[in-house]
């Protein structure tokens, strides 16, 4: 019997209309676990790097987390896997809610898609009944709206839908996929979902689903979910908090350029918590975790929509204007399903290169003088790929060169063709820099977490920090109490720093932990209730897999290679790995390259960002360096350093967790 998983995925071909039930092999639950791990095996596995995004033949992945569906509180994230037509790379977009558990309730543990419709469809799972269905009817139809039909429609509101809206429909790369209170978000998988002529998925199950030590999880569990209600150290803080001061004072507004301290005041304050209360409708959270993290907003004139993480000032601050005006326009483009960083970064860069004479009226014409008329009119071009919106809807990259004279000077907050929080600091933070450079997910909050941004400058508070810190490994506390502020640590700290906050989220993403509990939580306090030291117990009491912690960061570091490989394969190399110019003012191009070096070393790849046959055979992945070998990527002779190799600086971490 399969514990935790159902032990099935579904099939969908929608060029031929076909559905299928497919049994899955075990073994790739031991060597991945689920989520994106399992997803991105079965896209090296399928989709051979020649295949463009919006191909037919390119595979939209939705996946359950090995935990989602069972008593572990807060497990409930589903990723959204494919190929980026942002970037050409991989992408894994998450959402929270309740649709991978109910996915799995419904007996499946993945939703495989390739094909094309012919036209408009939405995919109808309840339990065994699964069918392709007519969506005509909901062509140009909001994201929260397609919802609420369907399950009119259906005749049952438990039914869980993930929906596109007309960014989706039009193929813009800023498109999401929606569902309830939270979005798969990031890098165009709504429009990868769009270019399938796939609405919607809706989704209803009331299985069983078994796990391998039931008495036992539930008393931990119990507990946990307890814990999490009483941490006031986990879960989304800008869900209740309404002093905006550090983020409206330090985040940059505009094109991600202009830094307003002191805008903040008490007055403004009461102003933006009067608005909040006559906006807001209800809290809510998602499957299984006792906080509310998301909250209604009904505006007036708008639907119904759920205000998501930081979303609630992305639009306000790139406009220069006040909140009410965030609120307003999120009823629009939440309809829409428009991401929520990158989007208003291009609207800002659209209005900076009109202000520049770059654009004039005759791409614009009859533009508005106002920042938020000006954004209502770009974000109804850009979703109808009208004029100059069908340039702005491919992002700000490729709008940049598609428009060129001169525009590729105004695209300052992109890394790897993707728009970066619109952040702009003072002196460079060496991790920062690294998990900026190299993450595969070009989110510089779905890799850092683990470990503090910053020291704490009383050294007696910072060691009642460390005392308390029961998620770190001790080589983290011995360099976060040597860290003072102003200075940096030293490169093998900051390798490994990198390494731990990636290896987490990559766990996350592969069991369906939300990160609010685990990967992005141990910067704030210092007390996520999931770690190293406690995920193997949850995991093995759930699926029945005997693991302890080498084995859970094994895993890690399968899942993190076989992805780097899946991009190196699609043409990523060092040249890429950079972040915006601008990120600090102050910087050592010398010394950020040392940290470079040191991390590849670390990691076990070359020189060229590209794991080694030795690191990569080393974790199983032999398949993936026979191919790189056939492909010429790799020769098969090159070398890994080891610990010894460089005098204990650098290396493959060997214990104690990273």
């Amino acid at each position: 019997m399969r514990y935790a998983e159902t032990g099935f995925n579904l099939e969908i071909d929608l060029s031929q209309g076909s559905i299928r039930r497919v049994a899955t092999d075990v073994t790739l639950t031991k060597r991945h676990l689920g989520g994106q791990g399992t997803a991105a095996k079965i896209l090296w596995d399928n989709v051979p790097p020649e295949i463009e995004p919006f191909s037919p033949d390119n595979l939209l992945i939705f996946s359950s987390g090995l935990l989602n569906g069972t008593p572990v509180p807060g497990a409930n994230r589903t990723s959204v896997s494919t190929f980026s037509p942002l970037t050409n790379l991989y992408v894994n977009s998450l959402m929270g809610g309740w649709f991978g558990p109910e996915l799995k309730y419904a007996g499946y543990d993945k939703i495989i898609i390739r094909g094309t419709s012919p036209g408009l469809v939405y995919l109808y799972i309840n339990n065994d009944k699964v069918e392709i269905r007519d969506a005509s009817h909901l062509q140009g139809k909001g994201c929260q709206e397609t919802a609420a039909l369907l399950q009119q429609e259906l005749k049952d509101p438990k039914i869980q839908v993930a929906a596109i809206g007309l960014a989706g429909e039009n193929k813009v790369l800023m498109a999401t996929i929606d569902h309830a209170n939270s979005s798969a978000s990031r890098h165009g998988v709504g429009a990868v979902m769009g270019s399938k002529r796939l609405k919607a998925i809706a989704v209803r199950g009331t299985n069983d689903l078994y796990v391998s030590s039931p008495a036992e999880l539930w008393d931990m569990c119990k507990n946990k979910y307890q814990e999490i209600y009483d941490n006031k150290n986990c879960g989304d803080p800008m869900a209740h908090d309404h002093n905006e001061g550090f983020h409206v004072d330090n985040f940059a507004w505009g094109n991600a350029r202009t830094r307003r301290q002191g805008y903040w005041n008490k007055e403004r304050e009461g102003k933006w918590v009067s608005k909040w209360k006559q906006v807001r409708t209800r809290d809510s959270g998602c499957y299984n975790c006792p906080k509310d993290c998301h909250y209604s907003i009904s505006y007036p004139g708008r639907h119904k929509y759920f205000l998501k993480c930081f979303s609630k000032l992305t639009y306000c601050m790139a406009a220069f204007e006040e909140i009410d005006f965030n609120y307003d326009i999120l009823g629009v483009t939440s309809a829409y399903g428009l991401d929520g960083f990158s989007t208003p970064q291009v609207l800002a860069f659209a209005v900076e290169l009109y202000e520049a004479g770059i654009l004039t009226d005759k791409d614009l014409p009859d533009f508005p003088s106002d920042g938020a008329g000006r954004f209502f009119y770009l974000v109804e071009k850009i979703v109808r790929r009208e004029g100059i919106g069908d340039v702005l809807a491919n992002g700000v990259y490729a709008a940049a060169r598609q428009i060129g004279n001169g525009a590729e000077a105004f695209d300052h907050n992109t890394t790897k063709k993707v728009e970066q929080v619109p952040l702009k600091l003072g002196v460079i933070n060496y991790p920062f820099y690294l998990m900026y450079c190299t993450g595969e997910k070009m989110n510089i909050t779905q890799i850092e977490g683990s470990f503090p941004q910053a020291p704490i400058a009383d050294p007696e508070k910072r060691k009642a920090f460390v005392e308390n810190w029961d998620a770190a490994p001790e080589k983290f506390k011995k360099w976060y109490l040597e860290w003072e502020p102003r200075q940096h640590m030293p490169i093998e700290a900051s390798v490994n720093v990198c390494d731990w906050n990636e290896a987490m989220h990559y766990i996350d993403d592969a069991i369906g932990t939300c990160a609010w509990l685990s990967s992005f939580r141990g910067q704030f306090g210092g007390s996520p209730p999931y770690h190293l030291f406690n995920l193997p117990e949850f995991i093995s009491l759930a699926s029945g897999l005997d693991l302890d912690l080498e084995e859970l960061l094994e895993i890690s570091r399968r899942n993190r290679n076989l992805i780097r490989s899946l991009n190196i394969r699609r043409g990523l190399r060092r040249i890429d790995e950079k972040p915006p110019e601008d990120h600090w003012k102050k910087r050592d191009p010398e010394m950020e390259q040392k940290h470079l070096d040191a991390y590849y070393e670390f990691k076990g790849w070359t020189n060229d960002a590209i794991p080694t046959k030795e690191t990569l055979d080393g974790l199983g992945l032999d398949y993936v360096s026979n191919d790189f070998i056939t492909r010429g990527i790799l020769t098969g002779t090159e070398v890994t350093l080891t610990k010894e190799d460089s005098d204990g600086k650098i290396g493959a971490p060997k214990s104690e967790g990273c």
